[in-house]
């Protein structure tokens, strides 16, 4: 890769001169001459990053399957543990909400300041492992609430109400941090892969998440109560939360540890003192995050030179700006890093990523209207049960039927998002990537219209697979245009020679990760509503189409197409 224009010159040091390996932040030491021409500016563009093989990717890609197969035991757990410790449905929404609310306050924040992350693990592995940790915290509190309060209150109604407390604060911990942990990790694969292993990446991704999310649909729609592992753990829940506890830790631990990831401040090539390794060191932070930007020499002494700042592709790099003062840099950013500063620079964002972002949005309010809601249409529409029944009537007995084949359902849904990651890769080359993106919006749209339409139940089973062509789409194709998007950027800034700051992969990730928790928030307050004014859940798939083929409109309009 070619990292100097063909009218700029570097001068190699003379022997036995002494180049610094603390290129990155702080200052050089010697004469600047020994580094660079005084008359010349030198542009080092972002530097590949080396291919990584196929056993890399998916062993990267593995914490993926973990945090479905997660997802998936919440989705099908949670309103029973809910039901089962007293929550008043008034509290429901709540529930639902306070989650999103505060991922999408906080999460354009993280991303940026994992773009400026100087650990000596990383960048993104510190905050992945952070937020693994409290998903872990989420779902014991979740799933083991109400049994250690019980272990431990005898008086009856305290007990009720701090099982209700706890397993509240289990779910929204487990929502915020599985929610939030999508945008870092998708930062750590594009940080540390080629433009092609993204692509391969991303795919993988999807694979993954549709494998996990149909074994923790299983898992949870077996009878463990009555199991040896039933009898051993205590109870149904405990053998549930065995299970997924031993698979995240597992397949965390794996991910963190699948390609090396190297942190912002250090230079790999210290220890090699010939004059190439001198050029190595000013490019080699992939994906443009570093690069040289030359200062006027300071006053104060000879010493002065050229100053070099970590270069983020982050929108906050405008407020960040180079100064003559390289010796703090981290510092300086991390005080500059405010909501409203990070609110205004994602809407300040280029319109191409902004249309993205409107997009994504659509698309998970389309997808989470049909999600969070399908058991119990399939027990109140397609089966004619009643949730409001006595227990122990036929009426309700139909509901909960319905509700266990809608379970089958959503893994129809995960494993028909597994295959068709597999798929999309046989269509890209004909269609491309907005052509991807319009065909799993239009599939959903359609799928749930026809299911709205002809309440079936084997119709309905079978139209469940449009469920993992939007799942895949949405987990899949937003990320790989941002990578075109950032890759078309740093070309047209080599061809001018610029030296402009580019925007992060942190923050993009992040901003379309707040379009999730968004999404969230509206179909929240708003579903619900319609809900009780439609009289019947049919109003759920109904919207969902909707909303899903809006979405096609404005992709075909808006959403920038890349070769």
């Amino acid at each position: 890769m070619t990292l100097l224009s063909a009218d700029q010159s570097v001068r190699l040091p003379e022997p036995g001169k002494h180049i610094s390996p603390s290129l990155y932040p702080t200052d050089y030491t010697g004469s600047k001459e020994n580094y660079m021409d005084s008359e010349d500016s030198a542009v080092f563009g972002a530097v590949e990053a080396p291919r990584r093989s196929r056993g890399r990717l998916i062993l990267h890609g593995m914490v993926m399957f973990g945090r479905e197969f997660c997802y998936a035991v919440e989705a099908a757990f949670v309103t029973p543990v809910l039901l089962s410790v007293g929550l008043p449905r008034s509290l429901y929404s709540l529930v639902w909400l306070i989650s999103p609310i505060l991922g999408f306050l906080l999460q354009p924040i993280i991303g940026s300041a994992s773009d400026y992350c100087r650990s000596s693990w990383g960048r993104r592995r510190p905050y992945i492992l952070a937020l693994g940790i409290l998903m872990l915290l989420g779902l014991t509190l979740f799933l083991n609430g109400d049994a250690v309060i019980s272990a431990h209150v005898s008086d009856r109604s305290l007990r009720s109400t701090w099982a209700i407390v706890v397993v509240m604060i289990g779910v929204v911990l487990f929502d915020f941090a599985a929610d939030f942990i999508d945008g870092p990790i998708k930062a750590y694969l594009f940080d540390v892969c080629s433009h092609q292993d993204k692509e391969r990446g991303l795919h993988y991704h999807a694979l993954l998440t549709g494998l996990g999310g149909a074994f923790g649909y299983l898992v949870g729609a077996m009878d463990w109560g009555h199991s040896i592992l039933g009898q051993l753990l205590g109870s149904e829940y405990q053998v549930i939360y065995f299970f997924s506890a031993f698979t995240w830790g597992i397949f965390l631990t794996v991910h963190l540890f699948s390609i090396p990831e190297q942190p912002l401040g250090k230079d790999p090539f210290a220890t090699d003192p010939s004059p190439s390794s001198a050029l190595r060191r000013l490019g080699s932070h992939s994906n443009g995050y570093g690069g040289l930007a030359k200062e006027p020499v300071s006053p104060a002494g000879p010493a002065s030179v050229p100053d070099l700042r970590p270069r983020s592709f982050s929108a906050l790099g405008e407020a960040n700006s180079v100064t003559s003062s390289a010796k703090q840099p981290n510092k300086e950013a991390q005080k500059r890093m405010t909501f409203r500063l990070m609110m205004k620079t994602v809407i300040n964002m280029p319109n191409h990523y902004r249309y993205l972002c409107v997009s994504h949005l659509l698309g998970w309010t389309a997808f989470l209207c049909n999600m969070l809601f399908f058991t119990d249409f399939m027990g109140q529409i397609v089966y004619n049960g009643n949730p409001y029944a006595d227990h122990n009537s036929t009426a309700y007995a139909t509901y909960e039927r319905g509700v266990e084949v809608g379970c089958w359902g959503l893994c129809i849904n995960a494993v028909s998002s597994a295959l068709y990651s597999y798929v999309q890769r046989v269509l890209l080359p004909y269609i491309g990537l907005k052509g991807l993106y319009f065909v799993g919006y239009f599939v959903f749209g359609m799928g749930t219209s026809l299911i709205g339409l002809f309440p079936n139940i084997i119709a309905t089973l079978i139209l469940c697979t449009v469920f993992g062509v939007m799942s895949s789409t949405l987990y899949t194709i937003p990320f790989n245009l941002i990578a075109e998007y950032q890759r078309e950027e740093e070309e047209q800034l080599k061809l001018r020679g610029s030296i402009e700051r580019q925007r992060g992969s942190g923050v993009d990730c992040a901003a379309l990760t707040c379009m999730v928790q968004l999404a969230q928030i509206l179909v929240g307050v708003g579903l619900g509503a319609l809900v009780n004014m439609a009289g019947s859940v049919i109003v759920v798939v109904i919207s969902a189409s909707t909303v899903s083929l809006f979405g096609c409109v404005f992709i075909a309009l808006f959403i920038r197409n890349v070769d």
